[in-house]
């Protein structure tokens, strides 16, 4: 907010000149020259006119009469000539306009007295003779329009020292005095350069913090955003950002002051503009070297318009010839030669007619790149991947196929590149059913399984009669697997032992043997009974069927190999006996003597053939009657008294036990039964295990 309080004018502390000096032109020169006494001074808003008097009532006519720009005086004598230095008077009074007025606060102090007046109301009284500074300050409204400020100011005797001002209150809290509505406001516009230049006049208030600039479309409504801001002592705006097309425009402003408050809106200012400009695009984007179709273009004007043409040329000055045209925005050139770059350019026309052209793109269009439609595994003839892609017909004839091969890698567990190479098959020609391309086929059959982990990663691309390689095409990632079963098995034997049935084989001669499986059938003459026993790893040829009970029953044994594709002869029961396969009869190592029947402990017995042991081990049993069990009784058959002999003097305790005295090479049927505080004891619970020689 502005004040009162300005630059000072020349002070002085002792007696002051009482002559007015004035400018005057002479020759074409500035001369001082003394202006009569009894010229009348006037003083322009806000500057103060002074009045100095030789008492200290106002009376009479003042001795000196000037301009003051700010009550800030000090005199230590006579402040004018012709008055004393003690006893005289002086008084500054001002008329201005306040605008919308508002909240201000007059402050005055000095020696001796002061007094301050609005509109002839004392406001401050400091009247009296003292010998220090005294002051008062006082906050009050100041009604809208214009009012007067006076000060009186007498000095009695001593040092006289005058100072006033008058200071808006800017606080939010304190001003809600909105500013007046700007005036005096009018719109021209000027055809020639499209600007629309908004005027008002100045508002009054002294806390004016700015103006607020507010354009609409006929039609529409006004923003809450402004257009623009002018500082407070603006009275114009000129708009450089009307759209080029024709339309009429509303404007208006509204003042703001320094505590946020806003005036209301200035009446509305129409301007109507005329489309003079041709419209242009702000944009061309153009891609061809991945289209199968051609080169495609896009762009966006600056408006819409009714007709869009596009242009190309050898050269990028031209001449330039219309390819297409009634476009919207986007367009694909099916006709760019390859090979070659091309030049663009697009033509927009108006309404009005006016047409604008858009800055010169270019495209180069070296090579065609090959869409890649299908990869297929191939099981007939001779396997492999097969590959299909499309490109223009007028694209190169020469292709190159690349390939990625990625292995699992045992250590890290993760697909690792192990191969990359341009894979030796021959394009063949398949379909022109389409005009605007062609497919193209072949077979890359120098692939091997990732049956066990892996996969292949294809991509193709075209080269030119200069030898210029296109960008690749889409990539496609698959897995492969051949189809074709490895030989079966020869020199299968199957032999019966008391800790089993040993089986034995020939390798397999095929290079992509992964494991062996071994099966059993109970009967030959019964599928139905066929179950899976083990497998092996590549070069292990042995495997001895511990899990069987010795019972003397007759099997069948069949071996399979399986290839790194999952390939094997064995796919059905319908073939199983395609695969290598032996009938046997086992040893039927079974106790002689009955086990008892009723509620057994449920015991297992485990094999550890490298220490040559058997562990057993049983769940609780907690007898049926409430009788609590003191230990368990474990017994081994022998085959040599055919009786069960206990292995231990004293119960086990424990719920397991470790028969050290087992022997590689047979089988050991146990009994184990709980013994109860009564003295009685459990039905036995019969296992038995088959310990193989290492």
């Amino acid at each position: 907010m502005n004040t009162a309080r300005g630059a000072r004018g020349a002070r002085g502390t002792g007696t002051a000149a009482a002559t007015a000096v004035v400018l005057a032109t002479a020759g074409g020169l500035l001369t001082a020259t003394t202006a009569p006494a009894s010229a009348a001074t006037t003083c322009a808003s806000p500057v103060f006119t002074r009045q100095f008097f030789a008492n200290t009532t106002f009376s009479g006519k003042p001795k000196k009469t000037d301009c003051d720009p700010a009550v800030d005086q000090n005199w230590s004598g006579a402040p004018a000539t012709g008055l004393p230095k003690d006893n005289f008077g002086v008084r500054w009074s001002v008329t201005r306009d306040f605008g919308s007025g508002g909240p201000f606060t007059l402050s005055v102090w000095g020696l001796d007295g002061l007094r301050v007046y609005l509109d002839g109301s004392r406001k401050i009284d400091l009247w009296k003779n003292v010998s220090t500074t005294v002051s008062k300050s006082v906050n009050l409204t100041i009604p809208a329009g214009k009012h007067t400020l006076r000060v009186d100011h007498v000095n009695w005797t001593g040092t006289s020292k005058a100072n006033f001002s008058y200071t808006p209150r800017t606080a939010a809290t304190v001003d809600k005095v909105k500013p007046l509505v700007p005036g005096g406001t009018s719109v021209s516009y000027d055809k020639a350069t499209g600007k629309a230049k908004l005027t008002w006049a100045k508002n009054r208030e002294m806390d004016l913090a700015g103006y607020r600039i507010y354009r609409r479309f006929k039609g529409g409504t006004f923003p809450a955003k402004p257009l623009a801001t002018a500082t407070p002592t603006a009275t114009s705006y000129t708009d450089t950002t009307l759209p080029k097309s024709g339309g009429t425009f509303y404007y208006e402003v509204r003042a703001y002051d320094k505590a946020g408050n806003t005036s209301g809106s200035s009446t509305d200012q129409g301007a109507t503009t005329v489309d003079r400009l041709a419209p242009t695009v702000r944009e061309v984007r153009v891609s061809g070297e991945s289209s199968l179709s051609g080169v495609s273009l896009s762009w966006t004007s600056d408006e819409w318009v009714p007709d869009n043409s596009l242009l190309r040329s050898d050269s990028p000055t031209g001449p330039f010839t219309v390819i297409q045209s009634d476009l919207n925005n986007a367009t694909t050139d099916e006709t760019a030669p390859y090979g070659e770059t091309s030049y663009y350019k697009v033509a927009v026309t108006d309404f009005a007619g006016n047409t604008g052209y858009s800055p010169v793109v270019s495209v180069t269009r070296p090579l065609a790149v090959p869409y890649l439609t299908t990869t297929e595994n191939l099981p007939e003839d001779g396997g492999g991947v097969h590959l299909a892609w499309e490109v223009s017909p007028y694209a190169p004839k020469e292709f190159r196929v690349h390939r990625e091969e990625y292995r699992v890698s045992k250590a890290t567990g993760r697909d690792e590149l192990v191969d990359s190479r341009v894979v030796p098959c021959a394009p063949k020609l398949t379909d022109t059913a389409y005009g605007t391309r062609h497919t193209y086929a072949c077979t890359d059959t120098t692939v091997t399984s990732t049956w066990n982990g892996g996969f292949y990663k294809y991509w193709v691309t075209s080269v030119d009669a200069r030898g210029r390689e296109s960008e690749p095409s889409a990539t496609h990632a698959l897995s492969y697997r051949d189809r074709t079963a490895p030989p079966a098995v020869t020199g299968f034997t199957a032999t019966a032992t008391e800790y089993g049935t040993v089986l034995d084989w020939e390798d397999s001669p095929a290079a992509d043997i992964a494991f062996y499986t071994v099966r059993r059938q109970t009967s030959k003459d019964d599928p139905i009974r066929d179950t899976w026993v083990g497998r092996t790893e590549p070069g292990t040829t042995r495997f001895v069927d511990t899990d069987n009970l010795q019972d003397g029953e007759t099997h069948t044994y069949f071996v399979d190999a399986i290839d790194t594709s999952g390939n094997s002869v064995y796919s059905s029961f319908v073939d199983i006996f395609k695969m290598a396969h032996a009938t046997v009869t086992e040893h039927d190592l079974r106790p002689t003597a009955e086990t008892p029947p009723g509620t057994p402990v449920s015991a297992k017995a485990t094999a550890d053939p490298a220490a040559g042991t058997v562990r057993l081990d049983w769940d609780p049993y907690f007898a049926r009657d409430g009788v609590d069990v003191t230990g368990y009784r474990v017994d081994r058959w022998n085959p040599v008294t055919t009786a069960y002999e206990p292995l231990t003097t004293d119960p086990v305790t424990d719920l397991t036990y470790r028969d050290t005295t087992a022997t590689a090479g047979t089988t050991y049927f146990y009994r184990v039964t709980a013994l109860r505080a009564d003295g009685t004891e459990s039905a036995p619970g019969e296992v038995w295990a088959a310990v193989a020689p290492q």
